[in-house]
């Protein structure tokens, strides 16, 4: 996949703004970051659930998200670092999980 697809895609879910935030293209709900991605490096960043940090920052091209909330965000070395089906679970978990720390009147808008 590549980046225009990628965002594409992102947008395309329901309710997401784009932006740019410290030199990096962000992917928001409701002016909530759940992704990051660098256009110089190619890096992304996505929300992951505590509970698959372990298994994701196990495999190649995965690691720990730098200057986030630890064990709650990874950073893929590019959009191949996963399958691209995966990828677009794992944006839409990301969205999911910033979307349900909310209001539920929010939350609700997007039910």
């Amino acid at each position: 996949m590549d980046i225009e697809t990628f965002r594409e895609f992102c947008l395309s879910l329901n309710g997401t703004t784009e932006g740019m935030k410290w030199e990096h293209l962000c992917f928001m709900i409701e002016e909530k970051i759940f992704v990051i991605a660098s256009l110089e490096d190619g890096h992304l960043s996505i929300k992951c659930n505590p509970d698959d940090f372990d298994a994701l920052v196990a495999r190649p091209g995965i690691q720990q998200a730098r200057h986030m909330a630890k064990r709650q965000w990874v950073t893929l070395t590019g959009l191949d670092a996963m399958p691209d089906n995966e990828l677009k679970d794992r944006v839409a978990v990301s969205r999911s999980l910033v979307l349900s720390k909310l209001s539920k009147k929010i939350q609700a808008k997007y039910a």
